[in-house]
């Protein structure tokens, strides 16, 4: 896949992550309280997933049920590096430093922080 996936189809993938396949109906009513979408919404954003490589179709009946292509922790994975690449230098101590100014990281976000820089130590 070496489309981008816009904010609006990533809540697409965040359903379809969760379980698969589902038909668009199916996706349609599990975004519908969180984000309002009608079902030509969700049909537009599937196709275009879909062309995009990040979804299969199969067909079941008159109705299509869709299945990620792309595992979820590869595609965050890929926008980490893309956000740490263009706003970091790809460097990562510098966005923890960032945060760290900022006074985003809370006490139990350093804990686990120094936790994880043990396990990688050892």
């Amino acid at each position: 896949m070496t489309d981008r996936i816009s904010d609006a189809e990533y809540a697409v993938m965040e359903v379809l992550w969760h379980q698969a396949p589902q038909d668009a109906t199916m996706v349609a009513d599990t975004l519908a309280t969180t984000q309002g979408w009608t079902l030509a919404t969700v049909k537009t954003l599937l196709s275009r997933l879909a062309s995009k490589g990040a979804v299969e179709t199969t067909a079941d009946g008159r109705k299509f049920l869709y299945s990620p292509l792309i595992e979820r922790s590869n595609y965050v994975a890929g926008e980490s590096q893309r956000l740490v690449d263009r706003l970091f230098g790809g460097k990562l101590s510098p966005l923890v430093a960032h945060l760290a100014e900022r006074e985003a990281l809370s006490a139990d976000d350093i804990a686990e922080i120094e936790a994880l820089i043990k396990g990688l130590k050892a």
